[in-house]
């Protein structure tokens, strides 16, 4: 399996998936997320100060899990990887038109040069699995090289 088997795992998944982050105590935390691919790399739009950012900022390891449900068989994809914060205005100018598939506008009226609250999560995947039929079906494994 390749990443671009991953890629299209997730677009069939749906729109949805939570990500896993730690805090610097330990505590787990998860949330729902509408990642979006620019290549090879996921993109989640977030607040600068949110939970899930300041976790990545003290652990950089997270997990995406894309759930599953009678709509997709019950499959369902985890990918693993490593994620970082970005909230430089060329980076948000790149990100604002043409890699995600809803208005960013709506959660940040003020565009990409006005909104100093709003970032943006990368994640460079590292592994990833697909679990067919809940994994009774099969498991497909995906390394970064």
């Amino acid at each position: 399996m390749d990443i671009q088997e991953v890629i299209k795992a997730s677009k069939g998944l749906g729109e949805w998936a939570h990500i896993a982050t730690v805090s610097n105590s330990g505590t787990p935390y998860v949330t729902p997320v509408h990642p979006c691919w620019e290549g090879e790399m996921l993109w989640i739009m977030v607040g600068v100060n949110s939970v899930k950012s300041k976790n990545i900022n003290h652990s950089p390891s997270v997990s995406l899990h894309w759930q599953v449900s009678e709509e997709t068989s019950f499959d369902s994809l985890i990918i693993w990887g490593q994620a970082e914060l970005f909230t430089d205005v060329e980076t948000k100018t790149r990100l604002w038109s043409g890699v995600f598939d809803y208005d960013l506008n709506m959660f940040a009226p003020n565009g990409p040069e006005n909104s100093p609250e709003t970032g943006f999560i990368s994640v460079n995947p590292i592994k990833a699995v697909i679990l067919k039929e809940m994994g009774i079906g099969e498991r497909l494994v995906w390394r970064s090289q």
